[in-house]
């Protein structure tokens, strides 16, 4: 990371940094783009059943991931400050957490994975999918939750693109064994959709086996030696995390939570509904990366910038990265209406899940346009360390606002399934307003500090 001097060097800074994170984060995606496309080759059921298990596990993994999250501006801050020696104690203070936190899931979801699957209206096959996918999955989680904080630590030192090569070196390991388990090639079990949570277990494992390598031995990760001493544990690190990143998490943990609760309350329909309905929001989390990975690249300039107390420059960097993301919006939803059949197609070869899911692509477009403006700002945030006010306003937009008004129009008028849809982009496009007002505050805030009015 390099302080830029006008808007053309932070624009080359900025998209150095976004493109690889853009790509790790498709890449990372595609996983779940894989197993669904790849179970729905397998059948209705198998689509269904590993929609469920991606919809109770989505929102869990990302809230909590979202926690590990605060290494990132922790870190940047620590880098634009030029204490260097305070690095590799936060990382493996967040080493530690994210085991603690993997073994706590892991345990607790041993526990309620029938009970939640029993409350559901689900049919015995898709039942059976969705736990067995669980399942596999689980072994996987250690891995994941260690690899999101090595990850945290190499995007906060501006170096994305090696967590790009990362991921891309993993996915084609995904893509074979999910072949190898799900159809049961080459002498290995037949599991269905049950064998993509397997595979994607394999693949975390793979992940966090070469980001530690490269952290021993690539400069200038090797340089902060993260590995090279056995640090004690110390619950006020863990505080100063956990103060930082369950706001995050929380509030990133609301805003997926969401569209997982609508598949849920969607098991009253059809499995023909569920599929279709996954198919959509499979796609539309696809196109999300864009906005996401905005929203990470933000966080690691933004935190520089504060770090270094150039105010000013932060907030340049905020308001190009919402410039990008509604751009890439526009784009996004021109796809979408362009290419509705043959995305769905990519999924099924069910006439009526295709048709049904092309309808489901239109309200799509909405999310686009509303993620476009809310992600962003709460990665800007995040560079500022300002993360209660939004766990706050995205638990308000999601489930004061989007849900409620989503379940009385299914439930309460003619709509159906498509109700559940109009209050998620209900909820999306209050949580962009609110955001919005509240990036506007602490700019003012910092703005005045830069000019040592407070």
């Amino acid at each position: 990371m390099n302080q830029t001097f006008n808007l053309k060097e932070k624009n080359k800074l900025f998209f150095q940094i976004l493109f690889p994170i853009l790509v790790t984060q498709i890449g990372l995606n595609l996983m779940n783009f894989v197993d669904t496309m790849m179970s729905g080759r397998a059948g209705a059921y198998d689509l269904a059943g590993v929609a469920i298990g991606s919809s109770l596990w989505v929102p869990v993994y990302t809230g909590l991931t979202g926690i590990l999250l605060a290494i990132t501006p922790i870190i940047a801050q620590y880098v634009g400050a030029k204490q260097r020696d305070k690095v590799p104690y936060s990382v493996m203070q967040g080493v530690y957490i994210s085991v603690v936190i993997a073994l706590v899931v892991t345990v607790i979801g041993g526990f309620l994975l029938n009970p939640i699957l029993d409350l559901m209206k689900l049919e015995s096959e898709v039942r059976e999918i969705a736990k067995e996918y669980l399942i596999g999955l689980s072994f996987g989680i250690v891995p994941l939750f260690i690899y999101s904080v090595l990850r945290s630590f190499i995007d906060a030192l501006g170096h994305t693109r090696v967590t790009m090569i990362i991921t891309l070196s993993s996915l084609p390991i995904n893509v074979i064994f999910n072949y190898l388990l799900i159809f049961g090639k080459f002498g290995f079990p037949e599991l269905g959709g049950a064998g993509a949570g397997y595979a994607t277990a394999i693949t975390y494992w793979l992940i966090v086996v070469l980001s530690i390598w490269i952290i021993l031995s690539r400069t200038p990760f090797s340089e902060y030696r993260v590995f090279g001493k056995l640090y004690s544990v110390s619950f006020s690190s863990w505080g100063e995390i956990l103060k930082l990143g369950l706001p995050i998490g929380f509030a990133i943990f609301f805003e997926t939570s969401i569209f997982s609760a609508v598949t849920l309350l969607m098991s009253e329909f059809s499995t023909i509904t569920i599929a279709a309905h996954q198919v959509a929001i499979n796609f539309s989390t696809l196109l999300y990366m864009i906005p996401l990975s905005i929203s990470m690249a933000l966080t690691i300039v933004v935190g520089y910038e504060i770090g270094a107390k150039r105010f000013n420059d932060a907030k340049q960097y905020s308001l190009l990265g919402i410039c990008i993301a509604v751009v890439m919006a526009l784009v996004c939803a021109s796809i979408i209406i362009v290419l509705q059949e043959p995305i769905a197609k990519m999924y099924s070869t069910d006439t009526a899940v295709i048709e049904l899911t092309t309808q489901f692509l239109i309200y799509a477009i909405f999310f686009q346009l509303s993620d476009a403006i809310a992600a962003p700002i709460q990665g800007a945030l995040r560079g500022y360390k300002d993360v209660n006010t939004t766990f706050v306003m995205t638990l308000i937009s999601y489930w004061v606002i989007g849900l409620p008004v989503g379940y009385a129009l299914a439930n309460l008028t003619t709509l159906g399934a498509f109700g559940y849809w109009i209050g998620l982009i209900v909820g999306l496009a209050a949580g962009a307003i609110t955001l919005s007002g509240r990036l506007l505050s602490v700019q003012r805030k910092t703005a005045r500090l830069d000019l040592g009015t407070e």
